[in-house]
């Protein structure tokens, strides 16, 4: 892996988790109604924590707090220490990367340009490309298996193709914590493998914190360190996956009965939707 330039890598800080929430809960602008209620979570370097949950449970919510794009009504977050609502944005974004559930396609850049725009927050407001920003970049661009798009342009991609640019440029951005948010969407079997490869590598390399909203539990257990169970904007049980990601519990979350079994050649759990328990 290439080594970026000292003065872009995130500072370590004072060695508290890299996402703190504590009892948090949102609103979104003009409703009533808590999106998130009383959400506890910790997510240290290195880690890899799955949210798992029905649509409407609140994982995309959680994600837009820990960015510092939805402020909470009650309790803190916090990422490196610093609770969000003092951090300024720019220096949010040398700290936090996101990679939404679906984002307007930039027309007219080429790859290697979006890619590139992970960079802006360590360049100052000219946007001045510094002494290692293009070998970070074309990382980026290897990891992610798109040597041989980069000079395409962006609108003529796939959408599979555009998720994977969109989580280049995350990677460029050198983040201290990474919200992803269904990244794994329009991803054929191959590259859905390999970018779950990809974060368990770059958590594990970099010390990157990572939490990704998703649906897939085989890939939850077999490439995070922590599931999170959500309902209804509520966690309603986290911890080890082997531990979280039962029978019970996954029918509480899901209102549907799911067979947990452990592949022998591996010894990896797998996971087998059987019925909705709703008549």
């Amino acid at each position: 892996m290439e080594k970026p330039p000292e003065d872009s890598r995130v500072a370590p800080g004072d060695g508290s988790p890299a996402l703190a929430l504590d009892r948090v809960s949102a609103s979104y602008p003009g409703s009533s109604r808590e999106a998130l209620s009383s959400a506890t979570l910790c997510v240290r370097a290195g880690e890899i924590t799955a949210l798992l949950g029905p649509n409407g449970a609140g994982k995309s919510t959680l994600l837009r707090v820990a960015a510092g794009l939805l402020r909470p009504t009650r309790g803190s977050a916090r990422v490196d220490g610093k609770d969000v609502r003092d951090v300024s944005r720019e220096t949010l974004a040398r700290v936090v990367a996101v990679v939404p559930q679906s984002e307007a396609v930039a027309s007219g850049f080429r790859v290697r340009d979006v890619v590139a725009m992970g960079r802006a927050p360590h360049q100052g407001s000219w946007m001045n490309e510094r002494p290692g920003d293009r070998a970070v970049v074309q990382g980026a661009i290897d990891r992610c298996d798109l040597a041989e798009l980069a000079d395409r342009r962006i609108e003529t991609l796939s959408c599979g193709e555009q998720r994977r640019v969109a989580i280049a440029r995350a990677l460029a951005q050198k983040p201290r914590l990474l919200l992803l948010d269904e990244p794994a969407a329009f991803l054929d079997v191959r590259h859905r493998l390999e970018l779950h490869e990809l974060l368990a590598n770059r958590a594990a390399t970099d010390g990157i914190a990572c939490v990704v909203a998703m649906h897939d539990l085989d890939a939850a257990a077999r490439f995070a360190s922590h599931a999170v169970l959500m309902r209804q904007g509520r966690v309603i049980a986290s911890g080890a996956p082997a531990e979280v990601m039962t029978p019970d519990r996954l029918l509480a979350t899901f209102d549907a009965d799911v067979d947990v079994g452990v592949h022998a050649p591996s010894g990896r759990l797998y996971f087998v939707p059987l019925r909705s328990s709703v008549p």
